[in-house]
């Protein structure tokens, strides 16, 4: 890996410059002032643990590099989006977070400290846009490989650990659930939505009027009379049915006449031989509103509160109303995500911005898993949705454990209290997956996802993930280290505490294995 990417660094050393990770410490980083960087810093140790070689071979393969100014540094593109989402920052305050903490601009690759910004804030609607969910996902499988490869390789080498089939035995556990990214959008009800599809079109009007030179008489809008109604409509805290009713009749007539206008207006230009007047965004302003009123007409008619593929905003057209069933909301407005849990580690299996059944993923889940660790889970852990037939005989024909209640009758035999404590637990422990929501939701805004388009709200929340492996990952490397300077020193403790004549219940064997001895 490391050698294909440094071909690719000399082949394109002029379009982006980048610096592997292997080649930039902590003691070549200039700074301005007497003391250098502090290696125990947060942002020193955590770059240690991301794959900047993996990211920068996908990143740069995913770019043009023959044409265009010179690009961002991979390690500064990643870098920015960790710190980002890891301190809950704005585009402006990253930028201006890293401008002012030395320690970030290692983080991001700089070799010495610069008060000039890394590059304009924009620049990270782009990076979204670049920079998605298949990207991530891989991102997040490099992790756990590196955390489960070795033992992975050992179990799946091992001739003792094979099934009948010849292949390695299951091992492992696999948590599934579904939650949804809430988008960061006022609540939609249909008043407001029209009211503000009434104003758009109003707008639009006179754009097409001031581009005809004010020539004829301007079409009847009546948005003051609209504007006095629907300020008092707003003004009452409690609103009856037949209120609402009367409120959207008036709505739905004012659009209809708003659409009517526009389309004679666009109609006359068109006879005229006149280039299309309207902007990119006020044309694709009138279908999403258009489309809206289709809608609402219908449901207006057919007394009903849903319609296929239901507009909840006019800015973002994708967001769909996915009902949850939940006390505190019912219905959440977002992208719905399909997670599995491995080990810590969290994988988007499925992101969907309309409602879908999540037993589905069940199947998917579970050879992405085989495909990643190269056995099956021993054991799936998930809630009753999942529990279809269908899942139910994949997993038996594979012989995977589920959590399940078996079909059928009762066993006449009852199960054992050990059966009983271990059936409990591992019930218990799908909660696990509720948890790293409630971390992606309280700790990383997940349920307050900013972006407005479809692939850059994708971005943002695949990121929110690979950095919640990220920490989980930097957590057990740590860990590990620990312990292995743990069992390095341990003997030498041994040895001080028998000088001091403290009696201690150890035996060192040969191979250095503390047993019970004493001195």
């Amino acid at each position: 890996m490391q050698a294909l990417l440094y071909l690719l660094v000399i082949k394109f050393a002029l379009m982006i410059d980048y610096t592997s990770s292997a080649q930039l410490t902590i003691m070549e980083f200039e700074t301005p002032f007497r003391s250098s960087l502090d290696p125990e810093n947060k942002w020193v140790k955590l770059s240690e643990s991301v794959p900047w070689d993996k990211f920068a071979s996908i990143y740069m393969k995913a770019m043009d590099l023959g044409f265009g100014r010179p690009g961002v540094s991979p390690r500064t593109v990643l870098g920015a989006l960790i710190i980002k989402h890891l301190m809950n920052l704005d585009d402006r305050g990253t930028i201006e977070a890293i401008q002012e903490n030395p320690y970030m601009q290692f983080f991001v690759g700089l070799s010495d400290f610069t008060t000039k910004p890394i590059f304009d804030a924009s620049l990270f609607v782009d990076i979204r846009k670049r920079v998605g969910n298949e990207t991530f996902d891989k991102l997040n499988t490099q992790l756990i490989e590196m955390a489960a490869g070795k033992s992975d390789a050992k179990h799946n080498s091992s001739p003792k650990k094979k099934n009948e089939d010849g292949l390695p035995k299951n091992k492992g556990k696999l948590q599934m659930d579904a939650t949804v990214a809430d988008q960061y959008i006022k609540y939609p009800t249909d008043t407001d939505l029209m009211n503000s599809g009434r104003k758009i079109l109003e707008k639009i009007i006179d754009t097409l009027y001031e581009l005809n030179d004010k020539q004829g008489v301007k079409p009847r809008t009546y948005r003051r009379i609209m504007d006095k109604h629907s300020l008092v409509f707003s003004k009452k805290r409690k609103k009856k049915k037949n209120e609402i009713r009367k409120m959207k009749h008036k709505l739905l007539e004012h659009l209809k006449r708003d659409i009517s206008h526009i389309n004679k207006m666009l109609d006359a230009y068109e006879k005229k031989g006149k280039a299309f007047p309207l902007k990119k965004q006020q044309h694709r302003q009138l279908w999403i509103i258009t489309t809206l009123y289709e809608q609402q007409r219908e449901m207006y008619n057919n007394l009903t509160n849903t319609a296929k593929n239901r507009i909840v905003s006019i800015h973002q057209p994708h967001v769909r109303p996915i009902k949850r069933g939940k006390q505190n909301s019912e219905t959440e407005f977002g992208s719905k995500l399909g997670v599995s849990l491995d080990n810590g580690f969290a994988r988007i299996d499925t992101l969907s911005w309309d409602a879908y059944n999540e037993s589905d993923d069940l199947i998917n889940s579970v050879k992405s898993y085989f495909q990643l660790h190269g056995h099956y889970p021993e054991l799936v852990q998930v809630d009753k949705i999942y529990h279809t037939k269908k899942n139910r005989k994949w997993l038996m024909d594979r012989n995977i454990r589920i959590t399940a209640t078996p079909l059928g009758r009762k066993p006449k035999k009852e199960l054992t209290s050990y059966q009983k404590r271990k059936k409990k637990q591992e019930a218990t422990e799908r909660n696990h997956i509720e948890g790293k929501f409630g971390q992606g939701k309280n700790g990383y805004n997940l349920n307050k996802i900013r972006a407005r388009l479809s692939d850059t709200s994708e971005s943002w929340v695949s990121c929110i993930f690979f950095i919640m492996n990220l920490l989980n990952y930097d957590k057990g490397y740590f860990r590990a280290v620990f312990k292995r300077l743990l069992s390095l020193y341990f003997y030498d403790g041994l040895i001080l505490l028998c000088k001091y004549h403290v009696k201690t219940h150890f035996i060192i064997n040969n191979n250095n294995k503390v047993g019970a001895f004493s001195c």
